[in-house]
């Protein structure tokens, strides 16, 4: 579904990303992971067209998209839940996702937002209060819901267990493997490597922007010392941050 060939972006004159080659397929989530500043948000935003491409490509369903336009890989089907949630806080949460599905026809809002309710009942409870008084998961929540109402077959989510209580957590990635059930391609940043790797089909970590190793989750699992050095920090530690 989705493919980067030697992938670079970056900002200005800063390289973030230097020939990243990645693919991320129906039904599968990916795991990118690494240490703060490796480029993991970067490969992300890169993806969904806010972060300058420096070279190579990035393919969707077989079609170049490095030169769409965001609006345009929305359309595609590629949605974006954005490290720090970034909802429209003085909104509610009803109106944060009606933004969410702008790209589509008006007449599938309803439907949309009852797939959103379905995956996060909780939100139906939130439903008219504004975002920004919800706890930071439900945020969360709403953010995932968000990027939904595009109906995308393709996830991008950043940071899913960033500041989060552990029930809240568990439900965000309870509804992430829903969402690879139901075929959806799912590409995570996550800092938490036990997490990572519980949830994710395949692991990528980034170290200064390269990939410095690529493997299925068990692998991951089963190489602690490898990827502990890449990450820069132990996984004990991790895991104590989430």
């Amino acid at each position: 579904m989705l493919r980067l060939e030697a992938m670079s972006c970056g900002y200005g004159g800063m390289r973030a990303v230097e020939a990243l080659d990645l693919e991320v397929g129906a039904g599968e989530i990916v795991a990118l992971v690494g240490a703060n500043g490796a480029g993991k948000s970067s490969t992300l935003m890169a993806i969904a067209g806010h972060v300058e491409l420096q070279g190579g490509r990035i393919l969707f369903d077989g079609d170049d998209i490095s030169s769409a336009a965001p609006m345009a890989r929305v359309a595609s089907g590629i949605a974006l839940a954005p490290e720090g949630r970034r909802l429209f806080r003085d909104l509610s949460v009803r109106e944060n996702l009606v933004v969410g599905g702008y790209v589509r026809d008006a007449g599938r809002q309803a439907r949309n937002i009852e797939t959103v309710l379905a995956l996060f009942p909780r939100l139906a409870e939130r439903f008219e209060r504004p975002a920004g008084t919800l706890s930071g998961g439900e945020q969360q929540m709403v953010a995932i819901g968000r990027a939904l109402m595009s109906e995308p077959r393709l996830m991008l989510i950043d940071e899913v267990s960033l500041g989060l209580m552990p029930k809240m957590v568990d439900v965000c990635y309870g509804a992430i493997r829903a969402l690879r059930a139901r075929g959806l391609g799912v590409l995570l940043v996550e800092q938490s490597t036990e997490r990572a790797f519980a949830a994710a089909d395949r692991v990528c970590v980034l170290e200064s922007g390269r990939a410095v190793w690529r493997g299925s989750a068990a692998e991951a699992r089963g190489n602690s010392a490898v990827i502990d050095a890449y990450l820069g920090v132990g996984r004990a530690t991790a895991d104590a941050a989430s």
